[in-house]
C-alpha cells in the first residue's frame, strides 16, 4: 500500500478503494465525478461506465487510492451531485470484481504450442489469429491480468487494452 506523511510527520496510509456511483444517465454527468476527483488532487486509477438493467441510469464503478478520511469526503461530496442517485465504496464491503484484456502478442510457429498452454492456464481466449500474431481475450481480477501480461511479455506484447475494474456486491443485496 502506497504511504504518504501526514502534516504531523505521520504516516498517512493509502488504501485501493473501489467506488459505485449510480447516476442519471444524461450528457455531463462523467465530467462532474471526474472533476471532483481532479479538484482533490486525486488520480482515477480505473473508470468503467455504462447503463445499467434501467437505461435511464448509469453505473460508474471508480477505482482510486487515497486515505479513508479524504475518500469519506469525496463520498459525501459525489451524494451531493444533483445527477447522483447512489455511491458505494466496496473498502469493507465483499465483492466481486472482473476486467477483461485484450492482449495481441507474436505468436511465431515454433513458440505456438507453449503460448496456448499459457493461454489455456489463465482460462483465457484466442480471439483473431494471423501470420504473426494471436489476440487473447482474458478476464479476471487486476492481479491475475497483471499476471498474464507478464507472462506474454516474452512472446512480445504488440498491444494491450484494459477495461479497468468492474464490481458488484456478493450476495443478495444491490447497490
Amino acid at each position: 500500500m502506497p504511504v504518504m506523511t501526514t502534516a504531523t510527520g505521520g504516516p498517512r496510509v493509502q488504501e485501493q478503494h473501489t467506488i459505485t456511483v449510480l447516476v442519471d444517465n444524461k450528457p455531463g454527468v462523467l465530467a462532474r465525478v471526474s472533476g471532483l476527483f481532479a479538484r482533490r488532487g486525486y488520480n482515477i486509477e480505473s473508470l468503467a461506465v455504462s447503463i445499467t438493467e434501467n437505461p435511464a441510469i448509469s453505473r460508474m464503478t471508480i477505482v482510486v487510492a487515497g486515505d479513508t478520511d479524504v475518500l469519506e469526503q469525496i463520498t459525501k461530496q459525489l451524494h451531493k451531485l444533483i445527477d447522483t442517485l447512489k455511491v458505494v465504496d466496496y473498502l469493507d464491503t465483499p465483492m466481486l470484481e472482473r476486467e477483461l484484456a485484450l492482449v495481441k502478442v507474436t505468436a511465431e510457429p515454433g513458440q505456438r504450442a507453449e503460448l496456448m498452454q499459457l493461454i489455456e492456464i489463465f482460462r483465457g481466449r484466442v480471439i483473431d489469429v494471423a501470420e504473426k500474431t494471436f489476440v487473447v481475450e482474458v478476464t479476471g481480477s487486476g492481479d491475475k491480468i497483471d499476471a498474464f501480461e507478464k507472462q506474454m511479455e516474452s512472446f512480445g506484447v504488440r498491444e494491450l487494452v484494459r477495461t479497468g475494474r468492474i464490481a458488484m456486491m456478493r450476495g443478495p443485496r444491490t447497490v
